[in-house]
Order: C-alpha cells, then structure tokens, then sequence
C-alpha cells in the first residue's frame, strides 16, 4: 500500500487590491521571481520549492474562472523561511524600501519572526524555520 504523506505546501494564496502594485512589491521588495502573470488576473511568483500565487478576488470569486470560485475578504497571512542570519539584512532592506516592520518576536521556544504588510494589508512574516522546530 502507498504510503499518503503530504510532502510539503505546494502553493499559497493570497488576495490582493492591485496586481501591478503587488507585482512591484513581491518582485523589487521581497525578490521573488514572477512564474506568470495572467492579465487582470493573477500573478504566480517562485518562492524556493513551492509557488505564491496572488489573485484579483473580483476575478477569482466567479464560476467563469475557469477553476472552482475561491476568494477572501480581509487580510490574510503567509510567512516565508529565512536564515537567523539573514534577519539583520532583511530588515535593513524592507526599511530600505519604506515597508514598515509591524512586530518582531524572539519566540521563548526558540526561532524569531518579523512581520510587516503588503501594499493589501496583507500580513507577511519573515520566520526562522526553527519556530516550527524545523531545521534551516
């Protein structure tokens, strides 16, 4: 019997107000690679092995999309993994460019998060795998 493990996130979604504004900010702020782009649509960056996909929730929310309506109203959350030693560096570039940083935690477990948000209000995180026990 094959064993039914699921390996990893493959995607993550997030809703956003404007695509243009967003592809700006993913791809100069954070350095994310756009996979595609689907004009009024959707924007798919590569973030390391899995995928960030941003959509127009207008769009995405009806049954002519092509794919099963989903949507969110509100901000949501993604964290992406980072080197402890690459915090420093990250900070200095999101002030550099302006981005706010909302909160850092220094978890009493172990691992450091900082968190700041898109030009949607999305949250985002900036997280040390080590605060889910994981390893770099």
């Amino acid at each position: 019997m094959p064993s039914l493990e699921i390996d990893r996130v493959l995607e993550a979604s997030l809703y956003v107000d404007d695509l243009e504004e967003a592809q700006d900010f993913y791809s100069r702020v954070l350095g994310l690679e756009i996979f595609s782009a689907a004009n009024g649509r959707d924007l798919m960056f590569r973030c390391g092995q899995g995928m960030l996909l941003l959509f127009d929730p207008s769009v995405t929310n009806s049954p002519e999309s092509g794919v099963p309506p989903h949507g969110a109203t509100g901000p949501g959350h993604v964290a992406f993994a980072v080197n402890e030693a690459d915090l420093d560096a990250w900070r200095d570039r999101l002030r550099g460019f302006g981005v706010q940083i909302e909160k850092e935690i220094d978890w009493p477990i172990r691992g450091k998060s900082v968190y700041f948000r898109d030009p949607s209000g999305n949250s985002l995180e900036l997280a040390t795998p080590q605060v889910w026990g994981l390893e770099a």
